[in-house]
């Protein structure tokens, strides 16, 4: 390591063709420098280096020869051979100092050992060398083998050889592994099974820190165990529990005695040898070190009266007014005496000024410790302002199981920042610096995902392997944990923060973008109460409408100016000297101040401030205009303008918090490593080392932990807005008016003349794409009316039932509890065998003698009779449960305190509300108990649903406390998700998919493939190419990722601990059709999160490619076998079908293009597709990250008959965000395809208990008639103002996004957008003076999709619109002033 610290890694220039222009720059000096090295020569001959992936495609490529130790002269005495196989390498210091020691000074055995890492068994060269090492071993050691792909290896070729061996000793590890104990007739193959209290330890599956603190438990319970075994096993039990004690004891003395003991009592040449050993030195299972104090300590108040006493520290750092910080550590690392890493960090926060409290504890249960050594137990007050956990694990459980509601309850005891960093543990400094990756994906899973679900942030990589620090990483962690733990100390007068918004796509009339939010209303509301609680916003305006108008215009503009008001104006020397990165900025955007965010001498910074609070405008990303820039495969650096606003956020105005209003900014989608930034991920340097707190919508987990893990944010969640049905209006309204009629009269004379009217009616409201209606005029029979009126029937109740988030949300205000009536009814329609609820359908429907499975076929089919029965049912739910909610409200529609009023309602049985309310339906004979008990859990609900903790999250988090963590996802599946106010997390990444998620994947799958045999002639898809999003898969555990597994036939098989990491395939028998190839686009989100998952199912498509079977049944060998021939390349490359974008790049950028109209033709679209999506993931090199193999994209997309989505909750649909269409290949397939044929192209929806799978165009009909022509939305957003303007337009813009990816917009969408909102005078001054700015770009829109030919109509029309663009034009720049 020495010569890598003193010397940048250098290459001759030979090799420098090779590097990527990046690396050719000098001014990145990565961590693992000592800070003093900064004036690098700057020599033509040699150039830093950022290698690709090199090697065996693997994360590491370091190999066991360093851990091997060869006696050099045995003396003629038997030589003991030991082989060992660990996680971490923090064994291997003690383990060689101890073999040296016993070869130079034992007398009765020669040594030889070499040691293994978990990870490198991943290479097959090495694993064989493991396999030959065991051949001739004495002794096997193991420990902490918890991945099970490896475990399984280690397992076999142990297995081999357990026989001959003298003696396996496996410390905690997979139970498969630690069946493979054995010393003398001590085993433990019935591990798990065997009724002695010795296997009960390990039986229970609920235990929350698994393995470790049994087995800690079971060295304190020796004695008592022993008795239930015969004698000579007694004896074999007891050196297995002494081995245990001398390996956790980990110093080289514990470790030399360990195998002195071992080998003389195993090993047969050393038989009737007498060898003394000494018995274990025994460490405190938990306490407190310090490298500098005498000894560890188990009483803090020991701790601190000697910290008190310390000599080489100043007088500040012993007084009562230094910071603290709390380190949580593993013992093994202290005492095996590799421990570099915990010293520099306790130095470095010593230098900062921190007092420190390092704690450790044995087992991997941290939650005990800190409450023993962290809290006051007399003032039950924390003894420290942060704390820091360096193990990387999660607080109880280690890599084992987790027991994460005992360590937040635990961390809300404590109630201070908790951040956790991690040490390399699969990877060296260099291959970790070299991988656009960044963190190996296992290690992602144990020590980022699961610290998350305890509500840990921060996620920096301090330390390499074997333990040395990487210094600038130790600076920021220090620096940041300091910043936190200062939040807990200053005053709220003092405390400074700054606000900040974003603008997507940039215009003014989109300042304050966030999904569902009233921003400024929100931000109002906020400081306010900032303002009541003494923090100093000095000259807050009046009203929300006034901040508006403060930060959008330019005080010192004569007329209405295009800029918004500038804060701080930053020359170019100030800009270079703040920001050290700037240099790097210059490759893509050329010298500051460059054209974005400046007047072309200084930079600029948009916002306004007030007192102590800033709110400012987050630049965009700056490419979002440039068609050119849209089409390079890898996302640009941030902009000068971008940096220059964090550099003055930090440096100028001394932030002590950020708070990221709303979902989301462009910070944490920036270049840089996908997890674990190193310092030159723009994402860190930007952020810096300001707290970052961030306001993220709930429904939006996947893109809340990107903020999490790459800007180091604290996410705290807020409520999506109240939803409601989408109900009838116009043309609709009076059709559902003619078919109830036509129900009352049909068997009198006026049924015929009601029928027509109703087929009229339909053609009006443009439903004959979606039903087929007879001609007009046509006779048909009673049967066959009564079917054209079913079908019309259930689309229209289709369309009115569909659930809409009305207006926008405003933080701090809860919804009232008549608000949450149709999510509480949504709630209700879902079936949860897990808790034992029935759905409320469910039990109306069995209460008329049907199953609500076969009603919801028989209403999609259009039968009358279960149409409307299937009408009755949604509405005597909807009944029921508002005469519910009635009852637990009072006059002012706030919830009273639900549980009384519920248990006096559940006393009476007769008087139950929902009773009362059923009693006068067709249902009074419904089940009491069932409904007894899902209304229990709604009562449960409706509480969280009002519950309000979103301002008081966001104090306690400005106040350094604890943010309790929570879910993310939709609510309606998931209630655990509310009260919101949490800190998000997403899910453990070897979770899914769940077996439910397995299930429900078969029934949509199924039915797509029936749907496109329908619509082709018969045959099945050979090819169907899909998306998966990162949010969709953490709300359905996977539902979307088990699609694409039952497509090509194979299923998920989970290990032990219910994590997913192998698939096996499903026979064709079983299966009953053939594997259908796909193509996965997964989104960047996706990438980042679930990159396990992109391993598995690579893995999966070339395991099916390989089966031996007919090609008419296996269309991916078909397909595979084709393109290897057409390509000369190997079946397994050719069967790369799992792609996405470069590693820290995301989206495919049509997005970018069609919101800013910065695209010349489709064709231009489909390139940016093709050059950003064609990163393929491959599992036999998954070291080399995302690598371009955009042939393969291009031949696999081109097989297509299908391209497919999946909808998962009511708040997000195809026109409510551009992602969709960002990912939507349909017209991209078409011009592939050898024969030009468009493929079809489905989204399936999950929202409903009635699963759907309709067309894309279904789907966009369905969007445009429930929310853009919809005045029970469009009337919601425009009670919210300047931001419902935005909105409207933004699902314009969006649908325009269909119309050029897919075609699949139909002409009357746009007319009718055009006859709601510029035919109508009242309707278009409205929009005008709300927000003149998103008017002209609602204008724009209509011209660019009829310039397009996506919309034809009236050259009046036309004309209107292009008179109206010039009037906006002219009232935007004040000439009519």
């Amino acid at each position: 390591m020495a010569s890598l610290v003193s010397s940048p890694f250098t290459l001759p220039a030979s090799k420098a063709d090779q590097l990527s222009s990046l690396s050719q720059k000098h001014f990145f000096l990565h961590s693992f420098l000592p800070k003093k090295i900064n004036n690098l020569p700057n020599s033509k001959s040699s150039l830093k280096v950022k290698c690709a992936a090199i090697g065996n495609g693997l994360f590491t490529q370091t190999t066991p020869e360093v851990r091997r130790i060869v006696p050099e002269n045995n003396n003629n005495l038997p030589t003991v051979k030991i082989v060992y196989v660990v996680l971490e390498a923090q064994y291997q210091s003690s383990l060689s100092s101890a073999v040296q020691s016993l070869n130079q000074n034992s007398n009765f055995a020669s040594f030889e050992v070499v040691g293994y890492l978990v990870e490198e068994l991943r290479d097959e060269n090495t694993y064989k060398t493991f396999c030959k090492d065991l051949e001739d071993a004495n002794i096997f050691i193991g420990s902490l083998i918890f991945v099970e792909e490896l475990a399984l290896k280690v397992k076999t070729a142990v297995e081999k050889e357990r026989d001959r061996l003298d003696a396996v000793l496996v410390f905690p590890s997979m139970p498969e592994v630690m069946r493979l104990n054995k010393l003398g007739s001590f085993s433990m193959s019935q591990l798990g099974q065997s009724k002695s209290p010795f296997f009960q330890l390990f039986k229970r599956k609920k235990q929350g820190a698994g393995f470790a603190d049994s087995m800690l438990k079971l060295v304190r319970t020796l004695p008592k165990v022993l008795k239930y075994l015969p004698s000579d096993k007694a004896q074999d039990a007891r050196l297995y529990i002494l081995s245990l004690q001398f390996w956790l004891g980990g110093s080289p003395d514990n470790l030399q005695n360990f195998l002195k003991m071992i080998s003389s009592s195993y090993v047969p040449a050393l038989k009737g040898t007498k060898v003394d050993y000494s018995d274990p030195v025994l460490f405190l299972d938990s306490g407190i070190w310090h490298p500098l104090a005498p000894c560890m300590y188990d009483d803090v108040k020991e701790y601190l009266n000697w910290y008190g006493t310390r000599r080489d520290v100043n007088e500040k750092l012993r007084g009562p007014d230094a910071p603290v910080i709390g380190l949580v550590l593993q013992r093994s690392h202290i005492v095996t005496g590799d421990e570099s890493h915990y010293v520099a960090v306790i130095m470095e926060l010593e230098a900062k000024g921190a007092k420190v409290i390092p704690i450790f504890a044995g087992g991997l249960d941290f939650s005990g410790p800190v409450e023993r050594f962290l809290i006051d137990p007399v003032t039950k007050k924390p003894m420290v302002n942060s704390v820091v956990s360096l193990t990387g694990f999660a607080l109880v459980g280690g890599p084992a199981r987790q027991d994460h509601p005992r360590a937040v309850e635990a961390l809300m005891k404590l109630d201070v920042p908790y951040i956790v960093a991690l040490p390399l543990v699969f990877q060296t400094t260099e291959e970790w610096l070299n991988s656009t990756l960044g963190l190996h994906p296992i290690q992602v899973a144990l020590q980022v995902a699961l610290p998350e679900l305890d509500g840990g942030m921060e996620p920096i990589v301090f330390a390499g392997r074997k333990s040395h620090a990487l210094h600038k990483r130790v600076e920021q962690l220090c620096t940041r944990a300091i910043k936190w733990a200062e939040l807990k100390r200053k005053s709220k007068t003092e405390k400074k923060l700054a606000i900040t918004v974003f603008s997507f796509p940039p215009d003014k009339g989109n300042v304050g973008t966030a999904a569902y939010l009233n921003v400024f209303a929100s931000i109002y509301s906020v400081l306010k109460d900032l303002q009541k609680d003494g923090y100093n916003v000095e000259g807050l305006p009046e009203t929300a409408e006034a901040l508006i108008e403060d930060v959008i215009h330019d005080k010192e503009a004569q007329f209405n100016s295009p800029n918004l008001n500038v804060a701080y104006k930053m020359s170019v020397r100030e800009y270079q000297n703040l920001t050290p990165y700037a240099p790097a900025l210059e490759e893509n955007w050329g010298k500051p101040p460059g054209n974005l965010n400046s007047d072309g001498e200084n930079l600029l910074v948009y916002g306004k401030q007030y007192g102590n609070v800033f709110i400012g405008v987050q630049p965009t990303f700056g490419y979002e205009g440039d068609p050119m820039r849209l089409l390079f495969s890898k996302s640009a650096s941030p902009h000068h303008g971008f940096a220059a606003y964090y550099s003055f956020v930090e440096k100028i105005f001394e932030a002590d918090a950020v708070l990221h209003f709303g979902t989301h900014g462009s910070l944490e989608f920036m270049p840089g490593k996908q997890v674990g930034m190193s310092d030159v991920c723009y994402p860190d340097s930007l952020i810096g080392n300001i707290p970052n707190v961030y306001y993220y919508a709930a429904n939006n987990p996947s893109e809340a932990t990107i903020a999490k893990r790459r800007s180091y944010a604290n996410t705290i969640s807020y409520l999506t807005p109240p939803a409601e049905n989408a109900g009838l209006y116009k043309g609709l309204k009076q059709l559902s008016e003619l078919i109830s009629s036509y129900q009352s009269l049909k068997d009198s004379g006026r049924g015929q003349q009601i029928v027509s009217s109703i087929i009229s009616t339909a053609r009006q409201c443009n439903l004959d794409k979606d039903v087929e209606l007879p001609e007009e005029g046509e006779q048909i029979s009673a049967k066959e009316r009564d079917l054209v009126v079913g079908k019309v029937y259930s689309k229209i109740m289709e369309i009115e039932s569909r659930l809409l988030p009305c207006g926008l949300h405003v933080i701090g205000e809860p919804p009232s509890a008549m608000e949450a009536v149709a999510t509480l009814v949504n709630i209700a329609a879902l079936d949860r065998p897990e808790d034992g609820i029935s759905s409320m359908p469910s039990i109306l429907a069995e209460t008329v003698g049907r199953n609500i499975e076969d009603v919801y076929r028989g209403s999609d089919k259009g039968i009358l009779k279960d149409v409307e029965l299937l009408r009755q049912i949604t509405e005597a739910s909807r009944g029921a449960i508002s005469a519910f909610v009635q009852k637990t409200t009072n006059k002012n529609g706030q919830v009273v305190d639900v549980a009384d009023k519920l248990s006096s309602i559940l006393g009476f049985g007769i008087n139950e509300p929902w009773i009362q309310y059923l009693s006068n339906t067709k249902f009074y004979r419904a089940d009491r108990e069932k409904l007894r008990v899902l209304f229990e859990f709604l009562g449960e609900c409706l509480k969280l649903v009002v519950a309000d903790n979103e301002l008081g999250s966001l104090k306690q988090a400005l106040e350094g406390k604890y943010v309790e963590p929570g879910p993310g996802g939709d609510p309606i599946r998931n209630p655990k998700v509310l009260p919101t106010g949490k800190n998000i997390h997403a899910l453990d990444p070897q979770a899914i998919p769940t077996t439910a998620a397995m299930q429900s994947a078969k029934v949509v799958v199924d039915r797509l493939v029936e749907r496109q045999k329908v619509d082709n002639g018969g045959k099945y898809p050979e090819t169907v190419a899909l998306v998966l999003w990162g949010t969709d898969n953490i709300k359905t555990y996977g539902e979307s990722l088990a699609q694409v597994l039952w497509m090509i036939g194979v299923r998920p098989v989970a290990d032990t601990f219910g994590r997913v990491n192998r698939v096996e395939p499903v026979s064709l028998e079983e299966l009953g059709r053939p594997r259908i190839d796909v193509v996965v686009n997964c989104s960047g989100v996706f990438r980042d999160l679930f990159i396990n998952q992109m391993n598995l199912l690579d893995r999966a498509v070339k395991m099916v490619a390989e089966l031996d079977e007919p090609v008419e049944q296996n269309y991916v060998r078909k397909h595979a076998l084709e393109q290897a021939k057409a390509l000369g390349i190997e079946v397994r490359e050719a069967a790369t079908r799992v792609f996405s974008n470069a590693s820290g790049s995301y989206s495919s950028n049509v997005n970018l293009a069609v919101e800013n109209s910065s695209w010349n033709d489709e064709k231009q679209l489909q390139d940016m597709y093709l050059s950003r999506k064609s990163f393929a993931f491959d599992c036999d090199a998954p070291g080399a990250g995302m690598t371009e193999k955009r042939k393969v994209f291009e031949m696999a997309l081109s097989t297509a008959d299908a391209t497919f989505q999946n909808l998962d909750s009511s708040e997000i649909s195809l026109t409510d965000v551009s992602h969709y269409f960002d990912s939507d290949p349909t017209n991209l397939v078409q011009n592939l395809r050898k024969d030009g044929k468009k493929p079809s192209a489905y989204i399936a929806d999950t929202t409903t208990a009635n699963a759907q799978v309709r067309t894309l165009a279904e789907t966009v009909r369905l969007d445009a008639r429930t929310k853009l022509l919809n005045p029970k939305w469009y009337e919601g957003m425009m009670s919210s103002g300047y931001e419902g303007v935005r909105e409207i337009e933004k699902r314009l813009t969006n649908t325009v996004g269909w119309s050029a990816t897919s075609g699949q917009v139909d002409n009357w969408v746009y007319e009718e957008a055009n006859s709601t909102f510029i035919q109508d005078e009242n309707m278009l001054n409205r929009l005008m003076n709300t927000n003149p700015n998103s008017f002209r770009k609602l204008i724009q829109t209509f011209l660019e999709a009829n310039g397009r030919g996506y919309w034809e109509t009236s050259e009046e029309n036309i004309e209107k619109l292009r008179q109206l663009y010039s009037e906006v034009e002219d009232k935007i720049e004040g000439i009519d002033r």
